[in-house]
């Protein structure tokens, strides 16, 4: 466990560079938020967490049985419950103070980090519209 990276991960470092190939501008494991978002565009309050599909209990229904059956299950379990639920907790409290939350599962960015930043990019467009005022004259 001591070689796992809790900042500048390979998959953080993946997103942020075809980020910034892309011309968006960031701020990097971002304190002044709850949760310290990995990547946060702060032009945009977009705060975006890079998960490891381990840690974070992607598939959860088929990989607590495999926890349950391997070394130390109650750690294990108890651990991934937790951050899951810490995940949900964040994401409420970003959301209350006007921040669009992101999240992107680690094999997502290695395999398409164009597409997580189309995604962005996505949010970013809706938040656009999301501010036209459709009462004045055009």
């Amino acid at each position: 466990m001591s070689r796992i990276r809790s900042k500048d991960t390979m998959i953080e470092t993946k997103l942020r560079k075809a980020l910034w190939e892309k011309g968006y501008r960031y701020r990097k494991n971002y304190k002044d938020l709850p949760g310290r978002p990995d990547i946060v565009l702060t032009k945009y309050r977009i705060a975006i967490f890079c998960d490891s599909e381990f840690f974070h209990g992607k598939d959860w229904e088929i990989l607590r049985p495999r926890l349950e059956k391997g070394r130390n299950p109650d750690y294990w379990v108890k651990k991934i419950q937790r951050n899951m639920q810490r995940d949900i907790e964040k994401d409420q409290a970003l959301q209350y103070l006007g921040w669009s939350v992101i999240h992107f599962w680690g094999k997502d960015i290695l395999e398409k980090p164009e597409e997580c930043v189309r995604v962005i990019e996505e949010v970013i467009f809706d938040q656009k519209i999301e501010r036209i005022d459709f009462d004045e004259e055009i």
